[in-house]
Parts: C-alpha cells; structure tokens; sequence
C-alpha cells in the first residue's frame, strides 16, 4: 500500500464517513483479528533489537486496514502523544505484544477512530453556517465553530501536539461546507499564526483565533450580543 501523503490527511472527502461506510460485526470483528495476528512476529526485538519486528508489524497492520477500509483508516494509529485522539494503541514498540492482544489494540483502536470520524463530522453538520447566510450571519457561525472545534480537539485528550490536530480539523470544517483545500489551509494558518504553544490556551485566545478566522473569511466581525441566539448557543455547548 503506498503511504498515506500530508494532502490525503487533509482531504476531508477521504475522511468523511458520510462518504464511507462502515459495516461492523461479529463476523468482520474475528476475520480482522485473525488478519492482524498473522502479522505479529512470533519473537519480538525489543529494546536490544530496536523495536524493528514491532514496527515492522505496525507497518503491515496499516497496510491491512487501508486496504480492507480505505483511506479513511489511515487514523487508527493516530496516537495522543502524536496529537492524535486515539489512546487505544501508542506505537509499535508499545502496543505490539502477543498476537490476542496485539489483535485486540487493533479493533479497539480502529473503532475509536472511527467513532471519532463520526463525532467530528457530526459536528461539522451542527456547526455549519446556513448556505443562505448573510456575511454578517456566516461571520457569527464561523467565530462559534472555531471556537468549539478547538475545545473538540482539546478534548479529545492529545497530548502537546494537539496544535497540529487542530489546525486539521478546522481545515477539515472549512472544506466540508464547500471552501478550497489551499484556502482554508492558508484560512486556518492567518487565524492561529503560531498562536496556540503547547500548553492548553486560555479561552479568550481561542475566542480571538476564532474572530480572527471568521473576519478573514467573510470581512465581517461577529456578533458581540448573542444574546438573541442564546438557544443555539446553548445547543453548541451541550456537546
């Protein structure tokens, strides 16, 4: 299987479950763990010899999971000290043991992500500016989306690299309600610009990205009084 390219991971059309099915059973649950435990080396490196049959077998597991899934699975090793979401597998030299357990990381893993794909596309539906949106109305939208979908990756328990997750998602926000690629790449980097650092940002620097974001995109400062959508908002914030 070739290796999944930086412009596959930011193409939300890849992603998207909407355009990606996934059935899930008993039956492709034991067919799934039987493929995996094929590949688990029956004598492990370790630390003497640098985790090579692990990682090895990472590599091939990948490869199994594009293949039988798409290009959609590519997250399943997506870790959280990579700034990923998933905290049912870490890393070859970490997560490869025994073949049953080995087997088991893997499904648990792949469903997270899945799970997650889900949530997140879910969101993006919710947050999406109406198509008959006024710049003023799209501006307030945007400013609110930003907003929840970075406390959406804060929340999704990554560790100090959750900037580069962020940046995704909202990339991803963006295309799903029909911008470019490169434009809400370049959309996304104005808005944070180096402004998130490792640490968890406070609330008022996520609320000026977001601005920021909105302002670049439609030329139009939000909203300051939400007060007469203080439903949605209580909506957004539900979840």
């Amino acid at each position: 299987m070739p290796h999944v390219t930086y412009e596959d991971i930011r193409n939300w059309d890849e992603l998207d479950p909407a355009r990606h099915p996934f059935a899930w059973d008993e039956t492709e649950d034991a067919r799934l763990r039987s493929l995996v435990r094929a590949w688990v080396p029956p004598v492990l490196s370790g630390m003497a010899g640098w985790w090579q049959g692990e990682r090895w077998c990472e590599s091939q597991v990948d490869a199994v999971l594009r293949e039988r899934y798409g290009t959609w699975a590519w997250g399943w090793s997506w870790s959280y000290r990579d700034g990923g979401p998933i905290g049912n597998w870490v890393s070859g030299p970490s997560s490869v043991t025994t073949p049953d357990e080995t087997a088991a990381r893997v499904v648990a893993a792949l469903r997270e992500w899945r799970e997650w794909l889900e949530r997140t596309a879910q969101r993006f539906a919710e947050l999406a500016p109406p198509p008959d949106a006024s710049p003023e109305d799209r501006s307030w939208h945007l400013e609110r989306a930003c907003v929840r979908l970075v406390t959406h990756a804060l929340d999704s328990g990554a560790d100090n690299a959750w900037r580069g997750q962020t940046s995704i998602v909202l990339s991803w926000f963006l295309t799903s309600t029909g911008m470019d690629r490169a434009e809400a790449a370049q959309a996304v980097e104005n808005a944070i610009g180096g402004r998130f650092k490792s640490w968890v940002p406070e609330r008022t620097l996520i609320e000026s990205v977001g601005d920021d974001l909105a302002v670049g995109l439609t030329g139009h400062a939000p909203y300051q009084d939400h007060r007469e959508r203080a439903a949605l908002e209580e909506l957004h914030d539900r979840y």
